[in-house]
């Protein structure tokens, strides 16, 4: 009961969140205060109402910069966390299919990705291949799914126990349309629940990315890499490290407790990815 009461007011709280930063980044895609390269502003100016934020060290507005980073967080974070759902579900619904002995030696390996810290792993996926948004997105995506992965294999084997998966089996029912009728109806309340978890992950990796120089590369305005332009001014103009990491912070408690109100909604134990 305590769950289903403080459900609605996580979900209150959560649409705010995303709707507020949602519509910053739905807006910079058709206006913004400033341009991006415009140095008009004086150098670390304080906030005022020509420069809501202020300026950076180079007089750029502040405000911009972070209209267009939370647009990028949302495009990394949705394209990420759709790549690592396709592919970790189908990963996970696969290697479940197979026979005992593959399906161990697929587990195992899923483990031992999943023993990575996903930041890490995208970091070596990244470095590999150059800086550059796309790279990101599916360096975080490839990260991402193997955790999806495993959590799909471990429900699709839950289901594989029940009396209904059974008896479509021994009813001659193929497999596709067992996968399709039985088992993805059956696991989706997780599945999604665990998935809105990763789209914070993947805005958390992209930021971390950022900041260490291997993530979204200028002229764009990533969150991450605001924050690391910022911490050498970060006594004398405090707000350019400060606002985009309040808007990190934003979008992801907002997914999380949305994460948290699927979970009460469906009555499922575990909100986090394992």
């Amino acid at each position: 009961m305590t769950g289903k009461r403080k459900s609605p007011l996580r979900l209150y709280i959560a649409i705010l969140l995303l709707s507020v930063t949602f519509l910053i980044a739905a807006v910079s895609l058709f206006w913004t205060p400033y341009r991006l390269d415009d140095t008009s502003g004086g150098r670390l100016e304080g906030p005022s109402a020509a420069h809501l934020f202020g300026t950076d060290k180079l007089g750029r507005d502040l405000a911009s910069f972070v209209m267009v980073g939370t647009r990028i967080a949302y495009t990394v974070g949705f394209s990420a966390t759709l790549i690592a759902a396709v592919f970790g579900i189908l990963i996970g619904i696969l290697v479940a299919w197979l026979p005992q002995w593959a399906d161990n030696a697929g587990a195992s390996f899923l483990d031992t990705l999943i023993a990575f810290p996903t930041l890490l792993l995208a970091m070596l996926i990244g470095a590999t291949q150059g800086r550059s948004m796309w790279t990101a997105i599916i360096s975080i995506g490839i990260a991402c799914s193997s955790v999806i992965a495993r959590l799909t294999r471990i429900l699709v084997k839950q289901v594989m126990s029940k009396w209904f998966f059974i008896s479509a089996k021994t009813s001659g029912t193929g497999n596709t349309a067992i996968t399709f009728i039985h088992i993805l109806p059956n696991i989706w309340q997780v599945l999604s629940v665990n998935i809105a978890v990763m789209f914070g992950v993947s805005i958390l990796a992209e930021a971390g990315l950022s900041y260490l120089g291997l993530g979204v590369p200028p002229p764009n305005a990533s969150l991450g890499r605001l924050m690391q332009n910022a911490q050498s001014t970060v006594v004398s103009a405090p707000l350019g490290a400060i606002v985009p990491g309040l808007v990190i912070i934003a979008i992801v408690t907002g997914v999380n407790l949305l994460a948290d109100a699927i979970r009460d909604s469906y009555g499922v134990s575990g909100g986090n990815a394992p």
